[in-house]
Formats: C-alpha cells, structure tokens, sequence
C-alpha cells in the first residue's frame, strides 16, 4: 500500500486530550480499513504564521499512514467536516522514517541546550 504523512491542526481553544480524540477518531478510521497508522507525533501548541479562522495558534499533529488511496480521501473528508481542524495536508511519501521529525528533534536540542 502507498505510504502518505498527514499534518493536521486544530484549534488552540481545544486540550491535547481532545487532540488525541481527533488522531484516535483517524486512526480509527484508517485501521477500519485495512490501513495502519505507522507514526504519531505530537508537535504542541504553536504559533501560526497567519491567522486561520481568528486563531493565531494551533496543535500541530504528524501521522505516518499506509493505506489505501480511498481511505485516505475518505479521512480528508472528515477532516474537513471537524470544526476543530483549522488546515491539514497529506502527501504521498516513499518511506516513513521512524526517527523523530524536525520540530521534535528541535525541541530536544534546546531542552540540551538550556541544561547545559
């Protein structure tokens, strides 16, 4: 099956556990149909560049899904309808790597930074 990584972005005013409700909800919704969701990563609460919908910042998600094409269309689809997604994007890649992405791997830099 194609392998394809999604970013998603909701609403500031939502917790991080209601966050994870909406990963579950696709994951869920992935797994229902013979997919798999490889990778979840959770990037915390950033700032946007520019205003999205009044919001000015968001939780930012990555997921690292292999399945099949309809199955990806079909959870775009309800990603659109959630009112607590402000953007996402999916694209299709060759490999998911299993290292952490870059704004983790940032962020532990400057944990080791700030102890040193």
């Amino acid at each position: 099956m194609p392998l394809y990584e999604c970013v998603l972005i909701a609403r500031s005013e939502i917790t991080q556990q209601q966050v994870d409700t909406i990963t579950d909800a696709v994951t869920a919704q992935v797994e229902s149909e013979s997919g798999a969701v490889k990778k979840r990563e959770y990037w915390g609460l950033r700032n946007l560049a520019y205003r999205i919908k009044k919001n000015r910042k968001g939780h930012y998600v990555l997921l690292g899904l292999d399945a099949e094409p309809v199955t990806i269309s079909e959870m775009e689809r309800q990603l659109g309808l959630n009112e607590d997604v402000l953007r996402f994007m999916t694209v299709r890649v060759e490999d998911i790597d299993e290292a952490p992405s870059a704004p983790l791997a940032r962020r532990g830099e400057d944990r080791d930074r700030d102890r040193g």
